[in-house]
């Protein structure tokens, strides 16, 4: 049976609390997309994230496969694959040993696929979560990465604790419903895809 190491970006690289965190969070949400075979690896920074996955790439034994999970930071042209976004927007260039889907894209940022789940939202932030703060974008990805930052800062201003990158991401996470991620952000569903079919 084929296992996956997938390495994600995100959570930082100095705390041992919020990279608890972070792996709790993935695990749960992975688990309820009905993913299996998958170990997941804490990135830290995104060039630190690339390393990491670099260095698997060249270095696992057959057997493991390496996948590369990042924010995309842009929108991506369709017509791109996900090496093709990285090698334009951070110059990445896929290392020799990897294939072309071993890299996949939170687009633009993983705060977007929260606002695919506003029950989760508001179960999370509580009564005072302003729904009318997030608008019903017909495509979710193409929402600017400072859209999505400024509408969850918004809906969560006057909550007993507002959105923040850190230990809330990854416990809002754990309680999003992955299959309306996958709904509505194409570059989720093919990650879901590819972790279902190892």
């Amino acid at each position: 049976m084929v296992e996956a190491k997938l390495y994600i970006e995100g959570g930082g690289s100095k705390s041992k609390a919020l990279g608890i965190s972070f792996r709790q969070g993935w695990r749960k949400f992975l688990e309820a997309a009905e993913v299996h075979n998958v170990k997941i690896v804490h990135g830290g920074g995104r060039e630190q994230t690339f390393r990491k996955f670099k260095k698997a790439a060249e270095e696992l034994p057959s057997g493991i496969v390496p996948l590369l999970l990042v924010d995309s930071e842009a929108s991506v042209d369709e017509r791109n694959s996900a090496w093709k976004h990285l090698e334009k927007n951070d110059n990445w260039h896929r290392p020799e040993q990897a294939q072309s889907d071993q890299a996949f894209l939170m687009v633009q940022c993983m705060e977007t696929w929260f606002l695919a789940d506003q029950d989760a939202l508001q179960s999370f932030f509580g009564t005072h979560f302003d729904r009318t703060a997030v608008k019903q974008w017909p495509h979710l990805e193409q929402v600017s990465k400072e859209t999505v930052y400024g509408t969850l800062k918004k809906a969560t201003s006057k909550c007993r604790k507002s959105y923040s990158k850190g230990k809330i991401s990854f416990e809002l996470l754990a309680e999003a419903n992955p299959r309306l991620v996958e709904a509505a952000c194409p570059h989720a569903a093919a990650l879901f895809r590819r972790l279902r079919n190892l």
